[in-house]
């Protein structure tokens, strides 16, 4: 399943793309985070890996984040894998202004086992998680001085 997502945000990429690789305000835009654990490599560049904790009702999710690419402040691919879930996260941050940035967000799923029925039954939780984020993340760093 592949699908784009994409939002304006109300400052300079630069600020928009500040907030995006800072892990310290997590917990204040991602609904559900709960800890991340770095695995191996230099946090925040190619190859680096990263486990994820997320609290989704009352189930606990758990994530690894493989970086595949960091070419900020333009674009940022990575992999999260989970349990019969493998996604591919493409975020991209472009100047519409001195003081806007589109952020665009683009995921490709593959499912396996259990997840493939969710998926099928539901598609649509996917998109509307990842809306969630993007508008949670715009509501964050719009309120940033």
């Amino acid at each position: 399943m592949q699908y784009r997502e994409q939002i304006i945000i109300d400052k300079p990429v630069d600020e928009v793309v500040k907030h995006f690789t800072n892990p310290d305000t997590y917990a204040e835009w991602m609904d559900g985070f709960v800890k991340m654990e770095p695995l191996s490599g230099e946090p925040g560049k190619a190859g680096s890996k990263t486990h994820f904790v997320f609290k989704m009702g009352k189930r606990e999710m758990t994530m690894l984040e493989t970086i595949i690419e960091n070419n900020l402040p333009h674009s940022f691919k990575v992999t999260f894998e989970a349990k019969g879930v493998f996604n591919t996260v493409v975020s991209r941050f472009e100047a519409q202004s001195a003081s806007a940035t589109l952020y665009i967000n683009d995921q490709d799923f593959r499912f396996s086992g259990f997840m493939k029925i969710i998926a099928w039954l539901m598609p649509g939780a996917f998109k509307k998680q990842s809306r969630k984020f993007l508008e949670d993340f715009k509501a964050f760093v719009e309120r940033q001085p």
